[in-house]
């Protein structure tokens, strides 16, 4: 059996697993702010560490430094390699406090991506919230192509079959990339005006149906960009916060899996790079021998 890590602080506690360094709860005076992870391996995600890429890459092959690799099918309905290497990995707990931890592995040259990279995951509880960051660092000889993301299920209430449908969102993307319909994989990049993506002020979900990342941040004066899921009737809900680290957010109205998660949460998910990023190269990160790179991410209450 795994044990939990279970951090404290003030009014809040978050949950987290070795078992892929997964964020299985985050809390406030006991209510929850993301839905809840299962023990072990979750298919849909909830909480899970993406890397060394992050949502979907065709086919599973992309070339790089002039070679090509090909990866492993994970998501056989779409023939593609989704969300990277070690949502199965065991983590190890490299330090640990009452409010806070780092987890860490080294992805060393699996099939199909040929580069030592060490990950952290670092966890963090305060009086103010539940952040985390995660940190690739490239220990190879040559450089190395890396994306980051996580993917936290946000919840305004208890995450039951279409409790979405009534929670109001915002998200400020002036950009929206556009998807195939059978295989979720880009096909460029739009305005948000006039769609159903434009989140930029605060709008009911009501029926949209969003599986789209979303790029053209707007930051505040902090340089922090400020999504929130809100329940009407009472006005509770969650604010998740980005810095400069995460150009994209991955938004995904829960419109597949089994029945009882079906529209229970909306998980938004802070990346360093759109879906394909290791075939198309947008906002890929290249990391040279030694160097590192991270991305950062946090929960409020509201």
């Amino acid at each position: 059996m795994i044990d939990d890590v279970v951090l404290t602080a003030g009014h809040y506690e978050a949950v987290v697993t070795p078992f892929g360094a997964a964020l299985r709860s985050a809390r406030r005076r006991g209510r929850n702010l993301i839905a809840e992870r299962p023990p072990g391996f979750d298919p849909s995600m909830r909480g899970a560490v993406l890397a060394p890429w992050p949502n979907r890459t065709a086919d599973g092959r992309y070339e790089f430094d002039g070679r090509t690799h090909e990866l492993g099918i994970t998501e056989p309905t779409t023939r593609t390699a989704v969300h990277g290497l070690v949502t199965r990995t065991l983590f190890d707990v490299a330090a640990r406090t009452d409010r806070s931890a780092v987890l860490s592995t080294v992805i060393d040259r699996p099939s199909g991506y040929p580069w030592r990279v060490r990950l952290e995951v670092s966890i963090v509880v305060s009086e103010e919230g539940v952040e985390q960051r995660i940190t690739a660092t490239n220990e190879s000889e040559e450089r190395a192509p890396v994306g980051l993301g996580a993917h936290p299920s946000l919840v305004a209430g208890p995450a039951v079959p279409s409790a979405i449908d009534r929670w109001v969102l915002t998200v400020p993307a002036d950009e929206v990339m556009m998807v195939s319909d059978d295989r979720m994989l880009p096909i460029g990049r739009v305005p948000v005006e006039g769609t159903p993506f434009d989140l930029r002020r605060a709008q009911p979900i009501g029926a949209r149906v969003v599986n789209n990342a979303l790029t053209a941040l707007r930051q505040d004066d902090e340089g922090l960009v400020r999504v929130s899921l809100v329940d009407p009737a009472d006005g509770t809900g969650v604010e998740l916060r980005v810095d400069g680290s995460s150009p994209w957010l991955q938004v995904y109205t829960a419109d597949h899996g089994p029945a009882g998660e079906y529209r229970h949460a909306v998980a938004v998910e802070p990346s360093t790079c759109p879906p394909d990023a290791l075939r198309s190269g947008v906002n890929l990160r290249l990391l040279e021998p030694g160097q590192s790179t991270s991305l950062w991410w946090e929960l409020r209450a509201l």
